[in-house]
């Protein structure tokens, strides 16, 4: 299983190149499961329903279950890594993990000429990738933003 991150400032482009990323790998045959690293609190069930019920009365994890998907909530004493998170999802080909910043994963910089802050990967030696609505020089391989196949390639052969 290969784990790839797509990072970025706020409004950079990360859920846009994370979509179009995955589409292209399952396009190629490839197995993928995404990861979406949230800063915000997570609270995923309507109140009042059973699973909010059965979580509310103290289930460690509460599971949802229909004929075409399965949701897990499960609450955690403390924040998982990004490596305790990838023990827990099914075997795949490769995951993408958007936002999380720091890890010893591969990681792309998505980048819009809109960001008013400065490229991450100026900064940061470890990032391996830039994707860019415009030509940049930095250190890391740079890449069109919308060339979703010369990325893919770039992740596929990581």
């Amino acid at each position: 299983m290969k784990v790839i991150g797509v990072i970025g400032r706020k409004n950079a482009g990360k859920t846009t190149l994370t979509e179009r990323l995955v589409r292209e790998l399952v396009d190629r045959g490839l197995t993928v499961t995404t990861l979406k690293r949230s800063h915000h609190g997570l609270d995923l069930e309507v109140p009042g329903t059973d699973s909010h019920r059965h979580r509310l009365a103290g289930a460690r994890q509460t599971v949802l279950a229909s004929d075409a998907r399965l949701a897990v909530m499960e609450e955690t004493p403390r924040p998982l890594t990004l490596d305790q998170i990838l023990t827990r999802i099914a075997p795949c080909d490769m995951v993408v993990a958007e936002g999380w910043k720091a890890g010893t994963h591969p990681r792309i910089e998505a980048w819009r000429s809109a960001c008013t802050e400065p490229p991450l990967c100026l900064s940061d030696p470890t990032i391996a990738a830039f994707a860019s609505d415009t030509p940049h020089q930095v250190v890391p391989p740079s890449f069109d933003l919308n060339d979703i196949q010369a990325l893919a390639d770039f992740v596929c052969s990581i």
